[in-house]
C-alpha cells in the first residue's frame, strides 16, 4: 500500500503541478527534546457549534483541536472552553502558542508544545460537493468516481500535500486533522465488500492515498487496523471521513470515536449531541523539533488596532531587529523598528497607526542582514465589502466574472446566484454558485480580495435563463449577506 502510495503522489504532484514543499527551513529539523505525550482532537462542531459542542470540547480537553465548521464563533468558543490559544484562519485551539510561520505559507501552524520546541498542525475541510459514495449508489463506476474526487478533493490539497511532505522529509513531527469528505481506501478494501450499501468492489479513495503516499499515518486505522471490526464511523452518512492523520517522529497510543452515547465504536460519549459529525480523539508520543529559524505572527488576517505578537528565532544571532515594512518594502525603511534582542524571544508590533493593508515582519540580524520575513495583513474595521460583476449584461451562456475588495476572509464565504425578484438569502433559494476559493476553500489562506468566474463549472443550473439577477457574498457557508451587485442575462447567445 505505501509502495502504491507514493507512486500516486508522484503522479498527483505531476497533474497539479505540486512542487518543493513550503517548509519552514532547508536544513533537517534537530531532535533534541524529549519524547511528550500529546492528545490530537478534531471535530466538526457543524454551523459554528454551540454549548453542547463546546462542552465536549472542554471534557475532552486535547492539547490541540482541529475546528471544522467553527466560522465566525471560534474566539468565543476558545473562551468557553478555556483554551488560551485560538487561530482563526486556520481553526485551531491550542492550550499551546500557536505560530504562523515565514515560509508557511499560511498553510500551517507550529504549535510550540514546549519552550523553543515546536509540531507543525494543519487543519483541512475539503469541499462536499459531488460525494463519491453516493455517486457509486447511483451506479458511476469507481473510475469516474475517482476522477471526480480529485477534481473536486485531491486538487484542493495542491499546496498543502508538498508542504506536509517537505516537512516530513525535514525530520519533523506533523499533524493533519479534518473533514474530507471522502471515505478513506483504509476502508473499503476487499475485506469490506457488501459493509457499504450498493459498492461491491474496493475502491482506492484518492485522498487517503496520496497521504499515505507522503508518510502520514491514519491513526485510527493505525490503532484500529480492521475496517469490519471497527469501521469508525463519523458521520450520520454512514462514513468515516474525520481524521487525525501523523508523520514523522511519533507513534499512535490511542484513537478514540467521540459521539452520541449507544453508537458503535463510540468510546467517548456525550447527551445531548448536536453535530452531524463525531470527534476523533487520538493520542501521541511525540518528539516536538527544535524550532527553525524564522520570524512568525499570532495570526496573519488582523484589523487596524490589533497587537500583533512577533516571534523570532535565529539560532547563533544576537542584538536581532524587526522591521515593519508594506508588502514587499525595504527593512531599511521601516514603518516601524522593534527590539528583538537574543536568539529568541517575542517582540509586540503596534498597528493603531497603520493604515489597511499588506504588511510584512521583517527579522534582521545585528549587521542589518535580512534574516527572513512573514506576511501580515491589516483590515480596516468600518471597511465594507465591495462587490461587482465585469459586466452589466451578458449574453445567455456567458462566463460571469465577479469581484471583491475589502472582503471579511473567512474560511467557507461563497457567492450565489438569486433571481432579482427573489434575491433574499435569508428565505430565497439561490441558482448557481461557487465558493470563494472553490474547492480549496477550506485548504488555503482566504483573502480579503479576488475574484471567481461563475459558469457551467461552478455549481448549480448554467446556463442561466434571461433575465435579472443578484450575485450576493455569503458569509461563512451560511445566508448573510456581505454585499451584492445586480446584472442581466439577455436572450442572445
Amino acid at each position: 500500500m505505501v509502495a502504491v502510495g507514493l507512486v500516486l503522489a508522484a503522479v498527483l504532484l505531476a497533474i497539479f503541478g505540486l512542487g518543493g514543499g513550503d517548509a519552514t527551513s532547508a536544513e533537517s529539523a534537530s531532535l533534541a527534546a524529549k519524547p511528550m505525550h500529546l492528545d490530537v482532537l478534531v471535530f466538526n462542531v457543524e454551523y459554528g457549534g454551540g454549548p453542547a459542542t463546546d462542552r465536549v470540547i472542554r471534557r475532552v480537553d486535547a492539547d490541540v483541536v482541529g475546528v471544522l465548521e467553527s466560522y465566525n464563533r471560534l474566539p468565543r468558543m476558545a473562551k468557553r472552553t478555556g483554551y488560551p490559544y485560538y487561530n482563526v484562519s486556520l481553526q485551531i485551539l491550542s492550550k499551546y502558542p500557536i505560530l504562523e510561520p515565514s515560509g508557511g505559507g499560511g498553510l500551517y501552524a507550529l504549535i510550540e508544545v514546549k519552550p523553543g520546541y515546536v509540531v507543525p498542525f494543519f487543519n483541512n475541510h475539503l469541499d462536499y460537493v459531488k460525494w463519491g459514495p453516493r455517486l457509486l449508489r447511483r451506479g458511476h463506476s469507481v473510475s469516474s468516481v475517482i476522477k471526480s474526487e480529485n477534481e473536486v478533493r485531491t486538487s484542493a490539497l495542491a499546496r498543502p500535500i508538498p508542504a506536509m511532505a517537505g516537512l516530513i522529509d525535514q525530520g519533523y513531527p506533523i499533524f493533519l486533522t479534518g473533514d474530507f469528505n471522502e471515505p478513506s481506501s483504509l476502508d473499503y478494501t476487499k475485506a469490506t465488500i457488501g459493509t457499504h450499501q450498493g459498492i461491491n468492489e474496493a475502491v482506492p479513495w484518492p485522498v487517503s492515498r496520496a497521504l499515505l503516499g507522503i508518510g502520514l499515518r491514519d491513526s485510527y486505522r493505525e490503532v484500529h487496523p480492521d475496517p469490519v471490526k471497527h469501521p469508525g464511523v463519523t458521520h450520520v452518512n454512514g462514513d468515516r471521513i474525520d481524521y487525525v492523520y501523523a508523520g514523522g517522529p511519533s507513534r499512535a497510543l490511542s484513537s478514540k470515536v467521540v459521539g452520541p452515547p449507544g453508537r458503535r465504536d463510540v468510546q467517548i460519549a456525550f447527551s445531548p449531541w448536536t453535530s452531524d459529525h463525531r470527534a476523533v480523539l487520538s493520542s501521541f508520543e511525540t518528539t516536538p523539533a527544535a524550532m527553525p529559524t524564522m520570524v512568525a505572527v499570532d495570526g496573519r488576517m488582523r484589523t487596524v488596532g490589533d497587537r500583533i505578537a512577533v516571534t523570532y528565532n535565529a539560532p547563533g544571532s544576537d542584538g536581532n531587529e524587526i522591521a515593519s515594512v508594506p508588502e514587499g518594502g525595504d527593512p531599511g525603511a521601516p514603518l516601524q523598528r522593534l527590539d528583538a534582542p537574543g536568539a529568541r524571544g517575542t517582540a509586540t508590533l503596534k498597528t493603531s497607526s497603520m493604515d489597511p493593508g499588506g504588511y510584512e515582519a521583517v527579522l534582521l540580524d545585528g549587521d542589518g542582514t535580512e534574516i527572513a520575513r512573514i506576511s501580515f495583513w491589516l483590515r480596516d474595521p468600518q471597511a465594507k465589502l465591495e462587490l461587482s460583476t465585469d459586466k452589466r449584461t451578458y449574453d445567455r451562456g456567458e462566463p460571469i466574472r465577479v469581484s471583491w475588495s475589502d472582503g471579511p476572509a473567512n474560511r467557507w464565504d461563497w457567492l450565489g446566484v438569486y433571481k432579482a425578484k427573489a434575491a433574499d438569502p435569508r428565505t430565497d433559494s439561490y441558482l448557481n454558485w461557487a465558493y470563494t476559493g472553490l474547492h480549496a476553500s477550506g485548504t488555503v489562506p482566504p483573502s480579503t480580495r479576488g475574484d471567481v468566474t461563475l459558469g457551467p463549472d461552478t455549481q448549480g443550473p448554467w446556463p442561466l435563463p434571461p433575465g435579472r439577477y443578484v450575485v450576493h457574498y455569503l458569509l461563512a457557508d451560511k445566508y448573510n449577506s456581505a454585499g451584492s451587485a445586480s446584472f442581466t442575462v439577455s436572450g442572445r447567445g
